[in-house]
């Protein structure tokens, strides 16, 4: 089977779940003998562009907000769009406040939705050029509904079936403009008639997005992240230091703050003193500000020693921050349709300590591997990491749950075949 994925990079410069999971889904795929195309929008999905250096990325993040900015722009000649989709180009504007924040590009994302009536049209027309000439696929898989407005077109000139993922799209549109929601999500259920089916990431999300989205639920099926537990190493916490750790971009959203006050009120305890924060994941620029004012915090409580910021979360990196953790927490403050990060923590057999929001009960309580506290508030967070640090069995236990619930139920290779019969179903 020919396969096209269609996913926005995040260009390397923070910790994205997004592009984690459609990658690995391409890797899974591939080695069930499929070919699988993944192409890149907006900006190049890793720092490192391994397996698609090939592939151009599609509407570049600078060529099109600019144009979006500035009309006189459009009718610029071929080149200048060479310059300003060029790889280098796109990575450092991955690593500029704006690029990946939806706040300010409300009328670019209605652009989007519109598709071939947007001011993106050319762009959309490249992107199909390329795909019929250089893929010819049986299927195409996009990343998330925010980018339905592709589907129409696609489907006309390719006449292929359309499968559209749905993980987080809530988060972007509700961080907007209060005036263009609406608007928003009127177009992406307009624009689901284009789709031929919804994979939602949690049974949670797919609540949220049936009601979001008016879809039918028989136009929605479920099928959880996945990994390959191989892929991480196995290390109980016993054999560890009492480390925590947190894996995410740096922001207010996910609550980083949350968890820096919640280890200083556990530094004040009796019995923590071994205790150290160990946080990655990367940011933005527009994440700069927020994160000085952390370390500000941190230096005033004379715990700069005890807090590690580790800027490698790609690859090995990513390992060694797993093989140095005995417990994560990301203290969401909104919750999230899953998070990736769980899967990945939970196979290196590090449990995990999430708020009692969004998909994170149901994901924990299908593995086992962590647990909830409720509010989602410093102190609820502090007395949790205290009575499990404070519980070797429990927190051995929880490992061994952790990187058995991953073998079990989030195996990528089981939920690919899943994909794969899905796909099936739908050429039958």
């Amino acid at each position: 089977m020919n396969i096209v994925q269609i996913i926005p990079g995040s260009g390397g410069s923070f910790y994205c779940g997004n592009c984690l999971r459609d990658s690995k889904y391409v890797v899974a795929l591939r080695e069930q003998g499929h070919q699988v195309i993944k192409i890149p929008m907006y900006l190049p999905i890793f720092a490192d562009e391994h397996d698609i250096a090939e592939i151009p990325v599609f509407y570049g993040a600078v060529s099109i907000y600019l144009k979006q900015l500035y009309p006189f722009l459009r009718k610029s000649p071929e080149w200048v769009d060479r310059l300003l989709n060029s790889k280098p180009l796109l990575k450092m504007a991955a690593s500029m406040a704006g690029s990946t924040n939806a706040k300010g590009l409300e009328e670019m994302t209605v652009s989007m939705l519109l598709g071939e009536n947007g001011q993106q049209k050319d762009e959309l027309e490249r992107l199909v050029d390329w795909m019929e000439e250089h893929c010819k696929p049986d299927i195409v898989h996009i990343s998330n509904a925010l980018l339905l407005g592709l589907a129409h077109r696609i489907k006309e000139r390719l006449n292929v079936p359309i499968v559209c993922s749905l993980q987080d799209e809530d988060v972007w549109v509700d961080a907007m403009q209060p005036a263009f929601q609406e608007q928003i999500w009127k177009l992406m259920s307009e624009k689901a008639k284009d789709v031929d089916l919804f994979i939602a990431v949690s049974k949670y999300f797919s609540d949220v997005m049936q009601q979001r989205m008016n879809l039918p639920i028989e136009k929605i099926h479920g099928l959880y992240l996945g990994v390959d537990p191989f892929d991480y190493d196995f290390i109980q916490p016993l054999q560890k230091q009492r480390n925590i750790g947190y894996i995410s971009r740096m922001c207010h959203e996910n609550g980083l703050d949350i968890l820096v006050d919640a280890f200083i009120q556990l530094k004040k305890k009796t019995g923590f003193d071994d205790v150290k924060l160990i946080l990655t994941g990367g940011f933005t620029g527009s994440d700069e500000k927020y994160i000085k004012a952390i370390r500000k915090k941190l230096s005033k409580e004379e715990l700069d020693g005890e807090v590690e910021f580790a800027e490698d979360f790609e690859g090995d990196g990513r390992q060694k921050f797993f093989n140095k953790v005995s417990v994560i927490a990301v203290p969401v403050r909104n919750g999230e349709a899953f998070g990736m990060y769980l899967l990945e923590a939970m196979a290196s057999g590090v449990p995990v300590v999430q708020p009692a929001l969004g998909a994170f009960p149901e994901i924990i309580n299908i593995s086992g591997g962590g647990i909830v506290y409720q509010p989602n508030t410093p102190e609820s967070l502090c007395d949790a990491l205290a009575g499990l640090l404070s519980d070797p069995k429990k927190l051995s236990t929880l490992s061994l749950n952790a990187r058995k619930g991953v073998e079990t139920n989030f195996n990528i290779h089981d939920h690919a075949k899943e994909m794969i019969d899905v796909y099936q179903k739908i050429l039958a």
